[in-house]
């Protein structure tokens, strides 16, 4: 199977890493317009060969990750290369504006809409590890606009990469996604501004943090390049959710105002429910994992 990767960064990187592990007689080729990632790339074993756009036609499978308002420009590129039979997905964390983009493409069958939940804060070749996907929820979007037979090609990878799948539409996907994901983000580059503006001692930031700021303002570290795009193609949703967030913040800020800490308490312990949702979401991967016999 002859496999290209446009984009070779973490995501990019890790999914060449995991279809290497996971699947025989791979040859998986890279194409990135900075130079310095594709060299980085075949050198660590990511990819096998650098490619072009044009070497496309012999692709059995193309995999998108790359910027979304790249994905914009660079998907009908690609699905004017491309065979009858090549598979095309991606992994871009809005859906909608590019679900649009290619509605009426005369090879939209071949077009799969994905978007792995996975990834860390970190980003290019170096980034990439194995193993990434593996108990990862993949949304797949319009999955009845593509071909049956690239469906099937499509589940038989992301199961081998011990992916899980959820169907969703596009709008639904880019509005849930601006709560549990896009929010999160915009939550820690704003926490991560507001200490560097007050604590401007850098040693003081260092020594004082403790493990808590540390995970809290992770997201901090994620690529602006990545996700400055994906805010503009989210924006409705996002400044909805930021709307309720920014609401909830100044009515803590309100209770504190007025020495209600009796309330305070009560807001941050109705709130404790998350965990238990979050326990509750483990307890059913770690079920399914076992039923699976994985």
């Amino acid at each position: 199977m002859k496999v290209f990767i446009i984009g070779t960064g973490l995501i990019g990187g890790s999914f060449a890493l995991d279809l290497k592990s996971s699947f025989k007689g791979i040859e998986v080729f890279g194409i990135d317009k900075n130079e310095d990632h594709l060299k980085e790339a075949v050198k660590s074993g990511i990819i096998d060969k650098e490619a072009e756009f044009k070497d496309l036609a012999e692709a059995d499978l193309v995999y998108l990750a790359i910027p979304v308002d790249i994905s914009l420009e660079v998907l009908p590129k690609v699905l004017d290369q491309i065979n009858d039979n090549c598979l095309v997905t991606d992994a871009g964390s809005t859906k909608e504006e590019l679900c649009k983009k290619v509605t009426n493409h005369p090879k939209r069958r071949n077009y799969l809409a994905g978007h792995p939940i996975a990834g860390t804060e970190f980003s290019g070749p170096s980034a990439a590890i194995k193993g990434l996907f593996s108990h990862k929820t993949n949304i797949i979007c319009e999955v009845e606009k593509t071909a049956f037979k690239l469906q099937e090609r499509a589940l038989e990878i992301f199961h081998a990469l011990g992916m899980r799948i959820r169907y969703m539409d596009p709008a639904s996907h880019d509005r849930h996604i601006a709560y549990v994901s896009h929010l999160s983000h915009i939550s820690a580059f704003m926490l991560g501004k507001t200490i560097l503006e007050k604590e401007k001692n850098e040693r003081d930031i260092f020594d004082l943090a403790g493990s808590g700021f540390a995970s809290t303002v992770r997201l901090a570290k994620s690529s602006p390049a990545m996700w400055t795009p994906i805010f503009s193609q989210n924006k409705k949703n996002v400044i909805e959710t930021l709307d309720e967030y920014i609401s909830n913040l100044q009515h803590f800020r309100q209770l504190m105002e007025a020495d209600d800490f009796e309330e305070v308490f009560n807001e941050m312990e109705k709130t404790n429910h998350i965990k238990d949702v979050l326990n509750g979401i483990t307890q059913n991967e770690n079920l399914k994992i076992l039923e699976n016999g994985k």
